[in-house]
């Protein structure tokens, strides 16, 4: 018998490795889209953005473009037009868009102006028209003070006392709306001082004086001062008393 053929030394027998499956490939992942209503909102808050830089760049440009340039202020006697300007709030160069009656406020706090209408003409112009408060009477406060006031009793700073306004006087219970309300009612005679006491009010003129307890008598019965020239006159609800 023959030997077998030896195998070479160190010669190793390997298995072939398993053949690689191939990977599975899969088709791309598809893009989310996103939804309408998220678009929208992003357009939407792209839209107000570009509008709010173009409202204030339009704005902006409005100041330096329509500034006002004319004033005219009517009505005024003792207040200077420049007092009535800068109390109307109108500052040289301010935008007449922008114009309005909170600019205006001094004018409502002003003791000398009644009234007052602020009117804006385009492009540039703006008209104020006031009234002003007159002087009416003086009244004596109770620590000695004379100040003088409008009819409706506003005291009116930095007027100049007159003696021809009538003087209004008093002591007690402050009645100088009664005071005032008699000074009006009885103009027509001249009335130079009002005096009011807890007990009534009395109004003198040049040629006499009238007193009593109740304001609308008074009113009644005022016409004695001319029938009665020269005298005392106390009207009571009963009747009218004359004296010396």
């Amino acid at each position: 018998m023959t030997d077998p053929e030896p195998r070479p030394r160190n010669h190793r027998i390997t298995a072939a490795p398993p053949a690689l499956e191939p990977v599975p490939t899969t088709p791309d992942a598809p893009v989310p889209e996103v939804p309408p209503t998220r678009l929208r909102r992003r357009w939407g808050r792209l839209w107000w953005t570009l509008g709010a830089v173009a409202l204030a760049g339009a704005l902006a440009a409005s100041w330096f473009a329509l500034p006002i340039r004319a004033v005219t202020v009517t009505g005024n006697t003792r207040l200077s037009e420049a007092q009535v300007r800068k109390l109307a709030g109108l500052t040289s160069g301010f935008a007449w868009p922008y114009y309005g009656t909170w600019r205006a406020q001094g004018l409502r706090r002003s003791p000398w102006i009644s009234s007052a209408v602020v009117t804006r003409r385009f492009p540039d112009t703006v008209e104020v028209r006031v009234t002003e408060r007159v002087p009416f009477a003086r009244l004596q406060q109770p620590g000695g003070r004379v100040v003088v006031l409008a009819e409706d009793g506003m005291v009116l700073p930095g007027a100049r006392e007159v003696d021809a306004l009538p003087l209004l006087t008093g002591w007690g219970p402050g009645r100088v709306g009664d005071a005032l309300f008699v000074a009006r009612a009885l103009r027509g005679y001249n009335v130079q001082s009002v005096e009011y006491t807890p007990s009534g009010i009395t109004a003198r003129t040049a040629s006499g004086s009238v007193w009593s307890g109740d304001l609308r008598t008074l009113l009644k019965y005022a016409g004695a001062l001319v029938q009665f020239p020269n005298k005392q006159i106390h009207i009571y609800p009963w009747g009218v008393s004359v004296q010396e």
